[in-house]
């Protein structure tokens, strides 16, 4: 068993459950206001807004 952490989202402050395998960079999704979320530190555990994708042009 797996311990889960409650952080808060940056944008609507609702509860996220992130897992004890979470990493930096990695991107997660708020289940209260669906917005994108990037790990930025996982000691202490802190979340983002993501950043919106980028159209790749070839460049």
């Amino acid at each position: 068993m797996t311990a889960a952490t409650i952080v808060k989202c940056p944008e609507c402050g609702g509860d996220v459950e992130l897992g004890a395998g979470v990493m930096v960079a990695e991107i997660v999704d708020c289940g209260i206001c669906s917005s994108g979320l990037e790990v930025v530190s996982v000691d202490p555990l802190i979340l983002a807004l993501a950043p919106d994708a980028e159209e790749d042009w070839g460049e």
